[in-house]
Parts: C-alpha cells; sequence; structure tokens
C-alpha cells in the first residue's frame, strides 16, 4: 500500500519481494512477501521529505537523527538484480561477513557480495549495511570469483534511494 502511495506521489520506490510458503491449517500457500519486512527504498531529495513521511503507513525514514542517509546505490541495484533473475531468493536474519565474490556468469552476472553455503547450496548474501539487513539467493559456486571491491559512502548525496520504515 505504501509503495503504491508514494509511487502515485510520482517518487522512484522500489519494494523488493521473495515468494514464501506459508502453512496454515488446511493447506500451503504461496505468498508473495516483502524481502526486508517493514522496509522499502525510496528515492528523493532529503530536503523534502515531508511528502514521505505524511504518507499513510510510513513510520520514519533510516537516518542519524532528523538526517535521512542513502543507501550504497550498488547494494540496491545488487538486490534488483538478484529479485529480477528468477533465482530463489529469501531473507538472511543477519549480514554475514565472508568472502566477498563477484558473480561473473549467469541471471546475476555483474553483481557482488558474500559467498555462503547453506543447506548443501552456494548462496550469495546481499547486504544493506545502512539497514544491517541481508538477503540470500541461490547461485551456481562456477559462477562467483573473488573480489576485493569496497563501497565508501559519498559525503552528501541528494536524490538517491533511502530505506524507509512502514507499519
Amino acid at each position: 500500500m505504501v509503495s503504491d502511495q508514494l509511487r502515485g506521489k510520482g517518487y522512484d520506490e522500489f519494494l523488493p519481494m521473495c515468494w514464501s510458503r506459508r502453512l496454515w491449517s488446511d493447506r500451503v500457500k504461496v505468498l508473495q512477501m516483502p524481502l526486508f519486512a517493514g522496509y522499502l527504498f525510496c528515492r528523493f531529495d532529503p530536503d523534502d521529505r515531508y511528502s514521505i513521511l505524511t504518507t499513510p503507513g510510513v513510520c520514519t525514514i533510516i537516518g542519524r537523527g532528523r538526517t535521512p542517509l542513502p543507501v550504497d546505490p550498488t547494494q540496491v541495484e545488487n538486490i534488483r538484480v538478484a529479485v529480477g533473475s528468477g533465482r530463489r531468493i529469501e531473507p538472511w536474519p543477519r549480514l554475514e561477513v565472508g568472502n566477498k565474490v563477484r558473480i561473473e556468469v549467469g541471471p546475476l552476472c555483474g553483481i557482488e557480495g558474500t559467498l555462503l553455503r547453506h543447506k548443501g547450496t552456494a548462496h550469495l548474501i546481499l547486504g544493506v549495511t545502512l539497514m544491517q539487513r541481508a538477503v540470500a539467493v541461490e547461485v551456481d559456486e562456477t559462477w562467483v570469483v573473488p573480489s576485493p571491491n569496497v563501497y565508501v559512502a559519498p559525503k552528501t548525496a541528494h536524490h538517491s534511494a533511502r530505506p524507509v520504515l512502514v507499519s
């Protein structure tokens, strides 16, 4: 609902979604759920945030005090590519510290993350550092190569995507 309202106001919003199996009393149902429960990303000028904050369902904009902080655009783009890749993707409980890798082939080609083996399969952990949240997307280990890249946040970033907490 918040995503639709922000889009209707002309904002560039991004609500990453995933498929989740839920057990109901009489059946298993597959539902589309937000990848980061309670959060969406929105690109806006931080000096014009009143319109965002007055949108029904928006609790706050993540930042330092009253100053909204931008998310690393590479992290948002990596999640956008992973969601659109058709690969299985799911929320991950925390940001993992491990080997940084870059995907060189396949539908995720060009994105970077942390390689993790879980339940017998390889997963690429894509994190949003500012939110201390992450997602895991299944990958073929033959697609990855080590990556030395490190992101340094810009000092000023107008019109960058910022995480918005929704209720």
